[in-house]
């Protein structure tokens, strides 16, 4: 009977549990992986099982990040009994061919193993390396499988680690001497491939708990154990206040629990992690797992299990490390730096590398005055404490950033995507078709984000096209393969008909180009004046937005749970559908990038988004329909048109073109009709 290679779908459980049966066989080399991990793969279409007579003969199971055009492998397994065959290339070609619109594949794999000689038989390429934290500390090389798609140059790793707190009953189950019952869940928190993913973290509340263990050889173990974590130091005043808190909702959440010892030092946890600034507590506790609305409602702090951590990585460190929904109701204020202050800023900003405080005060002089206009703007936040810092100028076409510096703050990683991309639309209107960051010493948090947003490494310096071309791929190409010249880089050439995958990444890399002939789609959203207002300050507030970094990059708009072809990624058109007067709305206000659709009860999409902003749980449940359930379009990078589109033109454009509009719901459009309409915005005569 021949092999046949089947993309195993959630129904199917012998096929799950024959995997699973599979890489337990194999758990010293694979790493653990808890049964949910398999069944949540396929429920994401992303375990390959190679089947002969009904048996499971080799396996892969991997991710489909939404955020990437990468795919993660995880595992790659074949019975031993079985290889030799061409399975594990078989697999591999499997997800290659299932998959074509990804950028490539990406593994690791212990160094000890010696199996580079297999990776490389598969067509993979080394990709660096990272150690890993398990007991051994042992070394996992990264391999890559290019599909062929743009590189965009050279794309940077932007892998921001998730920091998750533990407490002690996952602390033993990894640590511990002796063996928990099934402490596999926990310890899948150390496999392999969360290498980079992942950080642990211990809170003092764990400390105590070490100190107290009866046995001196297990606590002497554990507290020795407690070096391969990181920790963390919260103000106890501020634990004990936030520790008050949570007690008092558990006691009224809660009646039927005691206010013991007990209670009390579960709650120590989430305290010490909200204190600390983190948002992720993984435990197996059943009494913390029942206080888990609690501790998100009073301290902002996911109780989750250690395999909701692996499953569900991606997004729990994109609600931890970017919370734009914490810039609304702030008080940040952006001014030019006065001479005299630079000095002062040098506390602030803290250094590294070879610029040390009076290097970095005298580069700031250097910008005031001279031939050169530079602006000097610093950002601080309602106490007055600067945050923030850059530095610009122009250049020719080009937009230089000689600094660019975000101080220690809760929302530092917010605070520097959102000025990367204020970069970007601050190059794009001045004309500039090239951003260099000059700054040798940009601040981490602006420096890991930049790979999202193609800068790419370019003689010392972070460096990104801005292709202001809407149009078809040859169009791109021309305006974007000459910047690459100037630069002395290369480029793979642009095609029509890309899957919508890859020119989504073009689209971010490159922005604010827009590949037409893609397979991209792109849709018109009816939104009403409300939500357009809240969304993006379009019809204008009475009163200015105290954010001066403007709306986020990133949003949720909700609505009715019926599908109408919705697909992502995608791009999307906004509709103002009527004004808040006679004579307004009925517009076109705008453009974004669709990321995410997704379809749920309204409490789960709001704990879900809550993060990103705008709408309460009200709201939310507003939008739902007589089934329940509401509907997610996540949306990012939104430019406002300087001239919106009115209807009257709105409608001769699609006459023009012989399409019909539907203006009452969210309809897919032509892209055609989208440049059309994207270019009116834009038109400056």
């Amino acid at each position: 009977m021949a092999i046949e290679l089947v993309s195993v779908l959630p129904a199917q459980d012998e096929l799950i549990d024959k995997a699973i049966a599979l890489g337990d066989r194999y758990t010293k080399t694979l790493g653990l992986l808890t049964p949910p991990a398999y069944r949540k793969a396929a429920e994401d279409g992303g375990l390959l099982v190679a089947v002969e007579a009904d048996e499971v003969l080799g396996y892969a199971l991997f991710g489909l990040p939404k955020r990437s055009a990468r795919i993660r492998l995880a595992h790659l397994c074949v019975a031993e009994e079985q290889r030799g065959r061409g399975l594990a290339r078989r697999l591999v070609e499997g997800i290659k061919e299932r998959h074509p619109q990804r950028l490539g594949i990406k593994a690791k794999c212990r160094r000890d193993y010696n199996l580079s000689g297999m990776w490389r038989s598969l067509g993979f390429v080394p990709d660096g390396e990272v150690r890993g934290r398990g007991r051994d500390g042992e070394i996992l090389d990264g391999w890559w499988l290019d599909l062929g798609h743009p590189d965009l140059f050279t794309e940077m790793e932007s892998d921001a680690l998730l920091v998750v707190t533990v407490d002690h009953g996952v602390f033993a189950d990894l640590r511990g001497l002796a063996d928990t019952a099934n402490a596999e869940e926990s310890r899948a928190l150390e496999a392999g491939w969360m290498a980079d993913l992942v950080e642990l973290a211990y809170t003092p509340q764990l400390v105590h708990e070490i100190r107290d263990l009866p046995d001196t050889a297990e606590r002497q173990h554990q507290r020795a154990s407690l070096t391969g974590f990181r920790k963390l130091s919260p103000d106890l005043g501020a634990v004990d206040q936030r520790s008050r808190e949570l007690l008092q909702a558990a006691a009224q959440a809660r009646p039927d629990l005691t206010a013991d010892a007990e209670l009390r030092s579960r709650l120590r946890y989430v305290a010490e992690t909200s204190c600390a600034g983190l948002q992720v507590l993984a435990t197996r506790d059943p009494l913390l797992s029942r206080l888990a609305d609690v501790a998100w409602e009073v301290a902002r702090v996911r109780v989750v299990s250690p395999s909701t951590v692996t499953l569900h990585v991606d997004e729990l460190r994109q609600a931890q490390v970017y919370r734009p929904a914490d810039l609304m109701g702030t008080e940040f204020r952006s001014g030019e730096v006065p001479p005299g202050a630079e000095d002062e800023l040098v506390a602030f900003f803290h250094q590294s590398g070879g610029d040390d405080g009076s290097g970095f005060a005298e580069r700031l002089r250097s910008l005031n005055g001279g031939e050169v206009a530079w602006r000097r703007e610093l950002l601080r936040d309602g106490q007055g404490h600067p945050v923030a810092l850059y530095a610009w100028a122009l250049d020719g076409r080009t937009l230089v950033v000689p600094v660019l510096r975000t101080a220690g703050h809760p929302l530092e990683q917010t605070l520097a995507r959102q000025l990367l991309f204020l970069i970007k639309r601050l190059g794009r209107d001045c004309g500039a078709e090239i951003i260099r960051i000059s700054d040798p010493h940009p601040s981490e948090a602006a420096r890991s984000a930049a790979g999202d947003d193609g800068f790419f490494e370019h003689d010392g310096r972070l460096v990104a096209l801005l292709v202001n071309v809407c149009g078809t791929a040859a169009e791109v190409e021309v305006v974007a393969g000459g910047l690459a010249r100037e630069l002395t880089v290369d480029t793979t050439a642009l095609r029509p008909g890309m899957p919508a995958e890859v020119a989504a990444v073009v689209e971010r890399a490159w922005w604010p180009a827009k590949v037409i002939d893609s397979e991209l789609p792109s849709f018109l959203v009816p939104i009403k004046p409300r939500w357009s207002t809240e969304l993006f300050n379009v019809p204008a507030m009475l009163l200015p937005r105290s954010d001066v970094l403007g709306i986020s990059r990133e949003h949720v708009y909700y609505r009715s749970s019926g599908h109408r072809g919705e697909s992502v990624p995608a791009r999307l058109l906004w509709y103002v559908s009527e004004g808040n007067s006679p004579g307004e709305g009925q517009m076109v206000v705008g453009s974004s990038r669709l990321d995410e659709v997704l379809v749920d009860t309204p409490d789960t999409l709001f704990s879900k988004f809550e993060h990103l902003g705008v709408y309460g749980r009200t709201e939310v449940q507003d939008a739902a329909d007589a089934s329940g359930r509401a509907m997610a379009l996540r949306f990012s990078d939104t430019e406002i048109f300087p001239k919106p589109v009115m209807l009257r033109r709105l409608t001769f454009l699609a006459k023009e073109l012989g399409l019909r509009l539907s203006l009452i719901s969210l309809s897919k459009i032509s892209n055609e009709l989208f440049q059309a309409v994207y270019q009116e915005g834009h038109r400056t005569t």
